[in-house]
């Protein structure tokens, strides 16, 4: 039986933040399990060329610590590529980069414990018992990592395989796209990244494309200076203290700020149409429908038929496709290893509540607590979900877990102004007397 002061289950960009920035503190063990063999980072959505949608300081450790050994800019540094790299990603760069980056990191942290499948997590006086076929564990400070789960419609649950299958699974299933009828469902980010990739390469193009979305139009991602405000500090503690029914309300107004598709995407998926329709002499039969939902979807021999719901004509179409994909987002879901701590943890909606050190309200012994990485949108609003506040949630927690202020989070500053403050802090530069 090992025994420590921290044990994070799931080892995705959160927990891997938490273990970078708990390394170099001294006095706390640390332990973080994950079932698979090594780090991956939505690898069913790996797609090629696809671009990160923050920046690239907003990495495991700089906006909390810029100083970390950790840093995505001392990874471009050791491997030798920083000047070529400033120049190449000036505004973002690849995924695909930054999960390598995070493979760097990961390699770095003796604290990552991979294939250990978590079974049971168990209260055993007053610590908790964390089990794994292997080992069992035993700490006061257990951080939920595990992360979301594709959310499929119910009626497509049944169905799911190599021809119905969540944007998750895409670059996992590899369906054969060429010369068929395909229909994307979803017009967020992720959803046009599935439509880029469909129409990227001659070879592979499919005979037609039918592409989806419950909103007005193909809306791109809010990225403008005063909206980026809600991916800051001071934003959460402001929205952390609102009324459950006004932040349910915000998070819809509020969507395109995460869910948006970013305008580069967007112009790359008009160009191509246009390339495919006009130039290349190879045109994809396409259909972009907005206003539309998806109501059920059966299959018909070795088709599949849609029922599609026109929100701005209210009547019901048909669509017809030999392959769907859909982008319907993910959910939060405690992870089955908590079932014996469930009737604990349920607050007043029957949902677990997140104080503001994203920690679980529980009945727990005093001392104990049990953390959450990206569950707390609806408490800690918009940018939960988002890489943005991975570092700053992380020196949140391990603050909480140590009970003292290893990393200075109180002097974040933003434009806007959340609350009312009577007196606006004073933001000139200092001169000296004459």
């Amino acid at each position: 039986m090992e025994d420590h002061d921290l044990v994070g289950i799931g080892i995705g960009p959160s927990n891997l933040s938490l273990a970078a920035l708990a390394e170099p503190i001294r006095g706390i063990s640390a332990r973080f399990l994950d079932a698979k063999p090594e780090f991956s980072w939505h690898s069913g959505m790996m797609v090629p060329d696809a671009e990160l949608q923050v920046s690239y300081l907003k990495d495991l450790v700089t906006t909390v610590d810029p100083t970390s050994r950790f840093s995505f800019l001392n990874y471009l540094a050791e491997s030798g590529r920083l000047f070529r790299a400033l120049v190449a990603n000036r505004d973002t760069c690849s995924r695909q980069e930054f999960e390598h980056y995070y493979w760097w990191a990961a390699g770095q942290l003796p604290s990552l414990r991979w294939k250990q499948q978590v079974t049971e997590v168990r209260l055993r006086g007053d610590r908790l018992e964390v089990r794994t076929d292997q080992a069992r564990r035993t700490t006061t400070s257990l951080v939920l990592g595990s992360g979301r789960v594709p959310a499929l419609p119910a009626f497509a649950e049944p169905l799911r395989g190599p021809r119905v299958l969540h944007s998750a699974d895409l670059m996992h299933v590899r369906p054969r796209t060429r010369g068929k009828d395909v229909l994307v469902v979803g017009g967020g980010q992720s959803g046009a990244e599935v439509v880029n990739h469909l129409l990227a390469t001659d070879t592979e193009l499919p005979d037609r494309l039918t592409w989806i979305s419950s909103r007005p139009g193909f809306q791109p991602l809010d990225d403008s200076p005063f909206t980026n405000e809600w991916f800051a500090p001071p934003y959460v503690d402001h929205f952390h203290s609102l009324p459950q029914r006004r932040r349910a309300e915000l998070l819809r107004h509020q969507r395109l700020a995460s869910d948006g598709i970013t305008e580069s995407l967007l112009e790359a998926i008009y160009r191509r149409l246009y390339q495919l329709d006009f130039v290349a002499g190879a045109p994809v039969r396409h259909r972009l429908l907005s206003s539309r939902r998806v109501l059920a979807l059966d299959p018909d021999g070795d088709r599949l038929v849609a029922t599609v719901h026109d929100q701005d004509h209210d009547r019901q179409e048909a669509h017809a496709a030999d392959i769907v994909v859909l982008c319907t987002g993910y959910r939060r879901q405690l992870p089955t290893y908590l079932a014996p701590l469930s009737d604990r943890l349920s607050g007043e909606d029957g949902e677990p509540e997140v104080r503001r050190d994203y920690s679980l309200r529980w009945d727990g012994p005093a001392g104990v607590g049990i953390y959450v990485q990206n569950f707390a949108e609806p408490t800690h609003g918009v940018a939960d979900p988002n890489l943005s506040l991975a570092a700053w949630r992380s020196a949140q927690i391990l603050n909480s877990v140590t009970g003292r202020k290893v990393y200075r989070l109180d002097h974040v500053t933003t434009t806007a102004a959340w609350d009312h403050d009577p007196a606006p802090a004073d933001h000139s530069p200092t001169t000296g007397s004459s």
